[in-house]
């Protein structure tokens, strides 16, 4: 099994593609060693010295490291996913991959809502994946879109300047009601 690598912009975090898919359907983001009891790949890689956060996506899966330096644990790291996928054990222990957050807006935006989780879906979640995070739409109120940002996306130095500068323009530009964007 070859596992292959790439950086994220944020350097905390790398992205591994195993080449086999993670999770079939949604994602999953674990920010804490204690909250990993829905997967046993999550399991094993927080106890790897250094490591922080998991991010599971279709296809990746995204590791973000303390104090360590990556020279001394992405081995670790990688030995732990060649380990839990020639294994066969599962990624997750329910198959289940969305967060259960509801979602929140006013009855009547129903229009505009589907409009921006659409634009999300097809043009910010694509590009956001391909650095190894993911955003997710969680309410609209007021003219504030609020959304969920996971994985390489969550701390990231650049974080702030794609929110704003990037999925607000695009969300203002086809979504007149959208008057800014907010990550919660």
């Amino acid at each position: 099994m070859f596992i292959q690598t790439e950086a994220t912009p944020n350097p905390a975090t790398l992205k591994f593609l195993p080449g086999r898919i993670v999770l079939s359907q949604g994602t999953m983001d674990f920010r804490k060693s204690e909250d990993t009891g829905a997967s046993p790949l999550a399991e094993k890689l927080f106890e790897v010295e250094g490591v922080e956060g998991i991010f599971f996506g279709h296809d990746f899966i995204s590791v973000t490291k303390g104090d360590a330096e990556w020279q001394h644990i992405k081995p670790a790291v990688l030995g732990a996913i060649m380990e839990h996928f020639m294994s066969g054990a599962p990624v997750t222990r329910d198959e289940m991959g969305e967060e259960s957050d509801e979602e929140f807006f006013e009855e009547g935006d129903e229009t505009t809502v589907g409009t921006i989780k659409e634009l999300i879906e097809t043009r910010v979640r694509p590009a956001v994946a391909q650095d190894g995070g993911d955003i997710t739409f969680r309410g609209f109120r007021d003219g504030v879109v609020y959304l969920s940002m996971r994985g390489a996306c969550s701390g990231c130095p650049s974080s702030t300047a794609t929110l704003k500068h990037g999925i607000q323009n695009l969300l203002r530009h086809f979504v007149p009601e959208v008057e800014e964007v907010r990550a919660m």
